[in-house]
């Protein structure tokens, strides 16, 4: 399957294309330019956009050296060739020396970048005027010691892309850790107990025929096993902490804040005391999971949440302003887990999407737990 070409990749948003501004000086005196020096600073000007352009696309690859090289050479070429201030495209590749998170080859080619854009200056020395070379100093020692600001940049985005694998990574332990320990405690609360169920009731079986009396007494006894076995699962049950709706509208401000995206949240209440663990539970897992697949998939900026309390239960709709669903692929596992945690409860979700963005749109009916240990609504 072919690749959908990208100018730059998406994960960079606007900032490459803002950059681009700055070739507006270059091309002014690429036009007054006649001769071959038309020629030779028009072809290295079109191969500078190239590896402005593969920088970003090789990033983090051994490809990517190469064309840093060949980047510092056309700035070399368009400034000895050109004019003397086409020196300040070096700003271009001052800040992709800052990309280097090894620290030998950052220092490398820093060096190689401060000769490459000395040269020139020293070719011109003898014709810059006193001025000129007051103007263009500050320039030069900003130049050279931007890669530092930028490569400290660099580093403490990755440290918190790091924190925040690592963050992921711990909340997937923790849900691996309470998985098995739920399934412990079904094993040792349920094991033995359902064992039992199935001796008495094969053994049921059995003495219909022959002690009906007996039969009846087994019965019963199985009657009060099963009726213990249920209390102990919902002790068990019980002592899941659920995620309240506020507590799920904290984490999803959060998720989206970090990922700058705007959330605007329209409620009519703060506290949903009134409203079953249960409900509120569903709710806030299908809100954390809308969310996420914001954050992963839409490429938004804005999105909006409002949450109604109801007669009947809880109507939650959230929108954003992305690129929409693609609806000739198969929707996600994400919407699929939503789903079927509605159809448990005979909750709906409701799907709008178009090239303005999705809309999610959820009912939640109130589930509150008899006292059987079952639920109703």
């Amino acid at each position: 399957m072919l690749q959908k070409f990208e100018i730059f990749p998406k994960r960079y948003g606007f900032y490459p294309y803002i950059w681009m501004i700055y070739l507006a000086m270059p091309i002014y005196y690429l036009w007054v330019a006649r001769g071959h020096e038309l020629y030779i600073g028009l072809s290295a000007f079109l191969v500078f956009i190239l590896t402005y352009r593969q920088l970003y696309m090789t990033a983090g690859t051994v490809l990517f050296s190469y064309w840093m090289t060949l980047q510092m050479l056309t700035v070399f070429i368009l400034t000895v060739v050109i004019d003397l201030n086409m020196f300040f495209l070096g700003f271009f590749t001052a800040n992709f020396i800052g990309w280097y998170t090894d620290k030998r080859m950052f220092r490398l080619f820093l060096l190689v970048f401060a000769i490459v854009q000395t040269i020139p200056i020293a070719i011109h020395f003898s014709s810059l005027t006193a001025s000129q070379l007051m103007f263009f100093t500050p320039f030069y020692l900003i130049m050279l010691a931007s890669p530092y600001g930028i490569r400290s940049m660099m580093q403490q985005r990755h440290l918190e892309e790091q924190l925040d694998e690592a963050q992921q990574h711990i909340k997937e332990l923790i849900k691996r850790e309470e998985r098995m320990r739920i399934a412990r405690d079904l094993h040792d609360t349920m094991g033995h107990t359902l064992s039992l169920i199935t001796l008495k009731s094969e053994l049921v079986t059995k003495l219909i025929v022959k002690n009906p009396e007996r039969a009846v007494q087994e019965a019963r006894e199985i009657e009060r096993t099963s009726r213990a076995a249920l209390r102990e699962v919902r002790q068990l049950v019980s002592d899941m902490r659920a995620i309240s709706i506020p507590e799920a509208v904290a984490d999803a401000i959060e998720m989206l804040k970090s990922a700058d995206i705007t959330l605007q949240v329209t409620q009519e209440q703060d506290s949903y005391d009134d409203v079953p663990d249960l409900t509120q539970n569903m709710a806030s897992l299908c809100l954390i999971e809308a969310v996420t697949n914001i954050v992963k998939h839409s490429q938004a900026t804005r999105s909006t949440l409002s949450i109604e309390r109801t007669q009947e239960g809880i109507k939650l709709r959230i929108r954003d302003n992305g690129q929409g669903i693609d609806s000739s692929k198969p929707h996600g596992n994400g919407l699929k887990g939503m789903s079927e945690r509605l159809n448990l409860i005979d909750g709906s979700l409701q799907i709008s999407s178009d090239s303005a963005g999705t809309e999610l749109s959820f009912f939640f009916p109130l589930i509150v737990s008899d006292s059987q240990g079952g639920v109703s609504s």
